[in-house]
């Protein structure tokens, strides 16, 4: 399934070229240094895989993606091609470079047990989800549950409706899409790629995806 209406913005980055290339396994947390001027790229590997991703300015934890000044400053509520992530702070953290899905969602945040509970029953207590990747990923770097804040979806397909409803859709996301981000900082990057089964965001299927950076 392809996104029709998205004009994709592609990289000519050579992949064996990457000073870290790294595949993350399926419903996996990850953690990684991504300095000032690098380029940072997540693939979704077999499509159709939510990628949560947050970034911690590696100088000072308590500076951290904000979601609402990122969608305030572009005036736009998804990311994509030239979108510039912003910090708390109103620093920005990292601008999209590249990009050949689109529609990135960074409104409807992680899911968590504890979610999952209200939303599909109390028998989906016990699945692994994407806030729980996050403490683990974050536990690793001194912080903790309070330090977990609204996040990008990468690859996930979050409609919003006119009276302001959010979806969870089926991805539009193909295997192989990719997303390239150029810091503007020295950052802490802390993903979950994400463990759902119960709604449409990984296709029910949760699978590998690939982080790579670039010196420059």
């Amino acid at each position: 399934m392809s996104n029709s209406s998205f004009t994709p913005v592609l990289s000519n980055r050579d992949m064996g070229n990457a000073i870290h290339d790294e595949v993350v396994p399926a419903e996996h947390p990850w953690s990684g240094i991504v300095r000032k001027g690098q380029v940072f790229r997540i693939i979704d590997s077999e499509g159709c895989q939510a990628v949560d991703t947050l970034f911690y300015s590696l100088a000072d934890h308590t500076e951290r993606y904000s979601a609402q000044d990122t969608v305030l400053a572009q005036g736009a509520p998804y990311i994509g091609p030239g979108s510039v992530l912003y910090s708390n702070r109103g620093n920005p953290l990292a601008t999209v470079i590249a990009d050949t899905s689109g529609s990135h969602d960074t409104s409807a945040g992680a899911c968590s047990c504890e979610s999952n509970t209200v939303r599909f029953g109390h028998q989906t207590k016990y699945m692994h989800a994407c806030r729980e990747n996050f403490l683990i990923a974050v536990s690793r770097h001194g912080m903790g549950k309070r330090d977990i804040v609204p996040n990008i979806n990468f690859f996930m397909n979050v409609p919003i409706d006119p009276d302001g409803t959010l979806a969870i859709a089926d991805g539009v996301s193909s295997g192989g899409d990719y997303v390239e981000m150029v810091a503007h900082q020295d950052l802490l990057c802390v993903i979950s790629n994400c463990p759902q089964v119960n709604n449409p965001c990984n296709g029910f299927d949760p699978t590998p995806i690939r982080v790579l950076v670039w010196a420059d």
